[in-house]
């Protein structure tokens, strides 16, 4: 019998390992051990789709498919309507009519047989039932199906057997109780069998007749039980994008996964109710999918529906209490209504005294459906019932569905204050954002007195900020100076500009910000002393040194520390003492430096400030790593971490700095593996715009070869600008090119990210030129040698020129970088990097330049030994190289031992494959075995491999290893490229040559 199987437009997505269990039962029972599986999920969490792919799988390997399905027909069913399906089927296939010829009784079922009754043939004149005849028809089935299972593997499929009626639930006990699994006789051949059975558990109320025989059931040593939860948030994502042939917005997907809470169904009906080219950030509940959910509402009693109408208006989760004093009936009644929808599992009971609708989308397809004015007056009643409560949230959003303003106003601003002391600035944003909103709309006697328009908005923007969205705290800010106008007072103006220009600080729109941090200075005087002033002048020396305007920031700064002194404001003398020591150049490095740091950081934590204490604590471990103290640095930033989490300010801009410097550290000592699980855990808690924080492990994707490194790194220019964004896109695509071996490419990237950085800072020497600069100068030396060497001299001075320019990059940055000072032990061994690169692109002029290449390489060596393994390795290699051109062949050995070592240890394993390469083609002593070298062939790809060696086809290898023909080739490709071999034939020679593979045993030995 042919299957054919239900198509799907989407890939199979998430059930891989549910999958696996299944086709595992599948190839057991073919080989005579016969099982079954009760497969369990919500309505539309994939049941069907995944035993669609089960019984494909299954007729791919010769097994005959035969799917029955229950249906709901209330309370009038059909008897055994599954399996009158099923043998109708089998009926209709001429293989197996002997066996039906075997076993008379069958064809009751099918309206052939020759018993009494009506149809069936288990009944009696007298309606009685005839349990002879019906243990015969039992014996029957049985028996048949036994018979077909020795002609052919046979997979039986009941679909939606919650639906299934008493007579189907009864010849299924039989069957997997007494029959089909069970030997007929000791040394009886086993059946070739299995059978997979689905329901839905959410349909399974707690008098539901299904859950007797599950019970009984599960508890056979022959039948296992499945249950498909909900799917992950990812798969589902992807699922929503397969789903769609144009782009969705991150936002749109976000969202559909939210509320599909892992069910397909609900993801694939609220994708199709989005109206084409519009993409709004929450669409309306389907109508389709809305009259599925509340056809099991209307199946409950008046009561107990008007009690889920309720509890769908407070919300998600609601307590009893609560839900008693809203719905208003007496108690008895309320708890006979919630015993009712929890059996119908509507309702999850808590145990906190709490009822949850089970899946978001059920209450909101209640809450959809409530008439207008009815949902009003529910929300005025939760509204009221919440007042004098620590619930200002609640509260708020039941105020404004019932239209009472003022209260909602009121509301949201408590539920900002109490956000503001749990330290979610997240949150407190929100609601400042609702009160702005609401501001116009209530009258001036019902607003509050203390704070007004301009006020509020300015702390809408330190919320802002603090929740990660420093572009959004910008735009706020703005507001507010839109706000102020001409009217606000001095102070007030003053405020609104130096706080504008540190939110334009933190876009790096440093220009901007000295324009309004200096119009904030000068709108207030600096006598009678003032907490404005002091402020205005801190933010104001931040901006000047960012311009380069170092005296003058120097200047007000002192003059600030004193009046900061003088008005005993220990948060504002810290953040300017903390200024100070950078503008004193490179003095966060030195000791002292780092003592002033840790007072500013005492001041600031008694003050309670805990952005100027973030910024004392980023700059204590930013000269820590630039000083290589790295141990120090990672004790500082542990310190850091744990303050921003304690006071919720994990998005905050330092914190994230901190963040991306720990990850960065990570990287740098080899400990590539916890950076990469950190980057992974921090990616669902990030802002979008503190991306950037995990860029290191896009370094270790990088130097593993994995996919995907560089369109991530391009994601992270997409957007607004951002600095460090830029910075590590800038690191990743010109060391990606360099990799590549595409010189062009590489200078390209390295100016452009260059042109960025220097614009976003106004810093025509950022840092991290030096870097990119070396990075860019492996691939042009690359180019040049490559050029030398094939008799193009002409085009390998032009390289050689290119070089010239950016080692003098990497000269001025090293010497003078950011901070006006010379670069420390990072910087310097970046910089010999990039001296070695320009020697090797320079032509050879003399004897005496293997040596100078030697000497070159050496330094950058020895430069990087003060704890970057990668770089080290990197550095090695090239030093090897220059050892091997020199003659020095022990000691050549020797560096490439080394850099193989650090490659495998991290698992760099393009770096590793070039040093393989170079010991290969040196003949080095200390040469990997062949064992360490087929190491890097997968054991899939070294039985593949053999069978190359033997000259099977694809299509031969796939039907020898049990794969597909398009996998082989798969494999094969990954063997070429990890032999570096351009065919098959060449691979094959290199594997012989290499020891990869013996040669096959001839007929006579």
């Amino acid at each position: 019998m042919v299957f054919v199987a239900q198509t799907f437009g989407t890939p199979f997505i998430g059930r891989g390992s549910e999958l696996a269990r299944l086709t595992d039962v599948l190839d057991r029972a073919r080989n005579g051990t016969p099982r079954a599986v009760l497969v369990s999920g919500d309505a539309g969490v994939g049941k069907t789709r995944v035993l669609t792919e089960a019984a494909a799988h299954a007729t791919r390997t010769d097994m005959t498919v035969l799917t029955g399905h229950c249906v709901d027909l209330g309370d009038v069913g059909l008897p055994y309507l599954p399996f009158t399906e099923i043998l109708g089927m089998l009926a209709a296939d001429e293989r197996f009519a002997a066996a039906f010829a075997a076993h008379p009784a069958v064809g009751r079922l099918l309206g052939t047989g020759n018993g009494t009754g009506a149809g069936t043939g288990t009944g009696t004149p007298d309606g009685t039932t005839d349990t002879g005849s019906r243990l015969r028809l039992f014996d029957g089935v049985a028996a048949l199906l036994a018979a077909v299972a020795d002609i052919t593997p046979l997979l039986l499929v009941l679909e939606d057997l919650h639906w299934a009626d008493q007579s189907s639930r009864d010849l299924l006990r039989f069957l997997l109780s007494r029959g089909l699994l069970q030997n007929a006789a000791p040394g009886a051949p086993a059946h070739r069998l299995a059978v997979f059975a689905s329901y839905r558990a959410d349909d399974l109320h707690r008098r539901h007749p299904l859950r007797p025989l599950l019970a009984e059931l599960v508890r056979l040593p022959s039948v296992d039980r499945l249950e498909l939860r909900p799917l992950a948030d990812a798969e589902v994502a992807r699922l929503v994008r397969a789903l769609r042939a144009e782009a969705l917005s991150d936002t749109t997907v976000r969202r559909i996964v939210e509320r599909a809470e892992g069910n397909a169904f609900y993801a694939e009906e609220l994708l199709a109710a989005l109206p084409g080219d519009v993409d709004p950030a929450a669409p309306v509940m389907p109508s389709g999918l809305a009259d599925v959910l509340l056809i099991r509402i209307e199946q409950l009693s008046d009561t107990a529906q008007q009690v889920l109408r309720t509890a769908a208006v407070a919300g998600r989760r609601v307590e009893h209490k609560l839900l008693h004093d809203a719905v208003q009936l007496p108690q008895d009644a309320l708890e006979s209504a919630l015993r009712e929808a929890v059996g119908r599992q509507l309702l999850v009971p808590g145990e906190d005294g709490t009822y949850s609708f089970r899946h978001a989308l059920t209450r909101e397809a209640v809450y959809a459906d409530l008439l207008p004015g009815e949902r009003v007056r529910l929300h005025g009643t939760f509204a009221g019932l919440l007042t004098g409560q620590a619930r200002s949230a609640e509260r708020a959003h039941h105020s404004r569905e019932s239209h009472d303003l003022a209260d909602a106003l009121t509301a949201s601003l408590e539920a900002a204050d109490h956000a503001q002391v749990l330290g979610a600035p997240a949150e407190e944003l929100r609601h400042l954002e609702a009160v702005l909103e609401l501001w116009s709309a209530v009258d001036p006697a019902a607003r509050p007195p203390t704070c007004g328009p301009v006020t509020l908005t300015l702390r809408a923007s330190a919320a802002a900020a603090h929740a990660g969205d420093a572009h959004r705290a910008v735009s706020l800010t703005r507001a507010a100076l839109a706000r102020a106008g001409s009217d606000a007072d001095s102070e007030l103006a003053a405020r609104v500009r130096y706080t504008l220009a540190g939110n334009l600080i933190r876009v790096d729109s440093t220009k901007a910000a000295y324009t309004y941090s200096s119009e904030a200075l000068a709108m207030i005087p600096a006598e009678p002393p003032s907490h404005t002033w002091v402020w205005a002048a801190a933010t104001h020396v931040m901006a000047a040194r960012y311009m380069g305007h170092d005296e003058d920031a120097q200047r007000v700064a002192r003059q600030a520390l004193r009046t900061a002194e003088e008005l005993r404001l220990p948060d504002a003398q810290a953040d300017l003492i903390i200024s100070l020591v950078g503008l004193d150049g490179g003095n966060r490095r030195t000791p002292r430096g780092r003592e002033r740091l840790r007072r500013a950081r005492d001041l600031a934590r008694h003050a309670g400030n805990v952005s100027v204490e973030m910024r004392a604590l980023f700059n204590l471990a930013i000269g820590c790593y630039e000083s290589g103290a790295l141990d120090e640095c990672l004790t500082w930033l542990s310190e850091g971490l744990e303050r921003a989490g304690r006071s919720g300010l994990l998005s905050s801009p330092y914190a994230l700095e901190l963040r991306y410097l720990q990850s960065l550290i990570l990287y740098t000592l080899g400990r590539w593996d916890e950076c990469a699980r950190a980057a992974a855990a921090d990616a669902e808690r990030l802002p979008p715009a503190g991306g950037f924080a995990t860029g290191p492990a896009l370094y270790v994707a990088l130097a593993r070869g994995e996919q995907g490194a560089v369109e991530r790194a391009r994601a992270l220019l997409t957007g607004p600008f951002d600095w460090m964004a830029s910075l590590v896109a800038g690191i990743v695509l010109t060391d990606a090119a360099a990799l590549r071996g595409d010189a062009e490419g590489a200078v390209t990237a390295m100016r452009e990210s260059l042109a960025a950085l220097s614009d976003g800072s106004g810093n025509e020497r950022p840092d991290i030129g030096v870097r990119l600069a070396a990075l860019a100068l492996s691939a042009v030396a690359d180019a040049a040698v490559r050029l030398r060497r094939g008799g193009d001299e002409a085009g390998a001075l032009r390289w050689a020129a290119v070089a010239s320019e950016l080692v003098e990059v990497a000269r001025s940055t090293a010497a003078k970088g950011e901070d006006g000072t010379r670069q420390g032990p990072e910087g310097l061994a970046w910089l010999a990097r990039a001296e070695a690169e320009w020697l090797r692109a320079r032509p050879r002029t003399d004897g005496a330049a293997r040596e100078r290449a030697v000497a070159a390489w050496e330094t950058a060596v020895n430069a990087f030994d003060y704890g970057d393994p990668y770089e080290l390795a990197r550095s090695r290699r090239r030093f090897a190289e220059a050892l091997l051109a020199a003659d020095r062949r022990e000691e050549a050995a020797g560096q490439a031992g080394a850099a193989r070592d650090t490659a495998d240890r991290l698992g760099a394993v393009p770096l590793r494959d070039e040093v393989d390469a170079l010991i290969r083609r040196g003949r080095l002593a200390g040469s990997p075995s062949a064992a360490d070298r087929i190491a890097a062939l997968t054991a899939r790809e070294s039985d593949v491999l053999r069978l190359l060696a033997r000259g099977r086809t694809n299509r031969q290898i796939g039907e020898e290893l049990f794969i597909s023909g398009k996998t082989a080739s798969v494999h094969v490709s990954n063997i070429l490229a990890k032999l570096g071999a351009a065919g098959r034939t060449e691979a094959v020679a290199i594997a012989y040559r290499e020891g990869l593979i013996e040669p096959e045993p001839t007929a006579s030995a």
